[in-house]
Parts: C-alpha cells; sequence; structure tokens
C-alpha cells in the first residue's frame, strides 16, 4: 500500500504513522512552575538529540503544563521509565488541571535537582537535570505552523542508580526500559543483544 499524507487516506482503523516511527523512549518529564507548583507528564515525542553537548527534546502538542514550566523557569528533568514504574508513569499522564501534583497522584517521591530547581522521580533508575536551550514551532514545507511546541535542553547533570550498573555499563536487562509504540501500544527493551560496526 501507499498513500499520501495530505490525505491521509489509509484506508486502516488507526494512522500508522507512530506505529511505524517506534519504538520510541519516553520523555517523563519533571517540572517546576513560577508559581511553585510541580509537574510530571510523559512524552512519547522525546529523545537525544546531541552528546557534544548532551542535548534532549521533548516535543508537547499544544501548550502543556511542562511545555509551560519550561518556558516559565527555563528548567527539566528527564525521568527513566522503567517497567517497574510503568503504572505510575501512565497514572501521571491523566489530564488533570495545572494546580494537582502528578507526582503526589502516582503515589511518586518528588525530588528537587541538584543542579536545577525542578523537580525528578526519585524511584527513577536515571534521571537527567536539564536547562532549557530554545523552544521552538517546527513547521511544514508551506510554512505553516506545527500544533506541536519543541523544547530542547542542555543536560548539566546525571542521576543514575547504582543496582543496574554490571561491568561499567547501564545493564538494560536490568533497567528495563519502557518505550512507546504506536496506538496504546509499550514494549519493554530488556532483551538486549550486541552488534559491532563493521571494520573497513
Amino acid at each position: 500500500m501507499f498513500y499520501t499524507t495530505d490525505t491521509n487516506r489509509h484506508g486502516l482503523a488507526h494512522d500508522p504513522f507512530k506505529a511505524i516511527v517506534a519504538p520510541r523512549p519516553i520523555g517523563w518529564i519533571g517540572s517546576k512552575g513560577r508559581d511553585g507548583s510541580i509537574n510530571l507528564a510523559p512524552y512519547s515525542f522525546f529523545n537525544a538529540v546531541s552528546d557534544r553537548p548532551k542535548l534532549v527534546m521533548f516535543s508537547s502538542a499544544g501548550r502543556k503544563h511542562s511545555q509551560r514550566n519550561a518556558a516559565e523557569t527555563g528548567e527539566f528533568t528527564c525521568n527513566f521509565v522503567s517497567r517497574s514504574l510503568l503504572e505510575k508513569m501512565n497514572v501521571s499522564s491523566a489530564a488533570v488541571e495545572y494546580e494537582v501534583d502528578e507526582f503526589a497522584l502516582a503515589g511518586l517521591t518528588a525530588r528537587k535537582g541538584e543542579l536545577v530547581d525542578a523537580p525528578f522521580v526519585a524511584e527513577a533508575f536515571a534521571v537527567l537535570e536539564c536547562k532549557v536551550t530554545e523552544i521552538l514551532v517546527p513547521k511544514s514545507l508551506s510554512g505553516e505552523e506545527s500544533e506541536n511546541v519543541m523544547v530542547f535542553g542542555q543536560v548539566l547533570g546525571i542521576h543514575v542508580d547504582e543496582t543496574i550498573i554490571r561491568d561499567g555499563r547501564l545493564d538494560m536487562a536490568l533497567a528495563r526500559p519502557v518505550a512507546r509504540m504506536g496506538y496504546m501500544d509499550y514494549s519493554e527493551g530488556s532483551d538486549v543483544f550486541e552488534m559491532l560496526r563493521p571494520q573497513r
């Protein structure tokens, strides 16, 4: 089959686009508003975009609470979603009022960052503490603005739970990272194998 995205006539019950771009890491974003309220929300449009400097990005469909807080304060955290925290991550995805504390809602411990004034999930195996570098709205070929807002942040500090370290590396079989697939599907990335690049 082939279809063009201007009509999106794929003939399927559900749009397959996000199922094709999968698995996608989950950006579990911790943030704090100017008024002091804290927020925790998962984003499936999330990834690392640079190693030198270390930069990450999450994309918010519309100006949601995490994007608002990051814009107001210039800081946020990215929390590692493991299989052990999957249900709590899902609870934190509820569409609640701005003032609602999703950490408390999901039964998680909010801890203040070492370098940023944004909360992180104390129970997470790993956390990235970030400062915003830029916020932009992507555009289409015609120049039309996307409904999404992209927030880029530089990673200033990294927390790692030493229980997932084995032989000097993070062991994904122990960490059991969860990724977003298409639709309402998720996958667990603990089936790990190694492949070396060919030498020329």
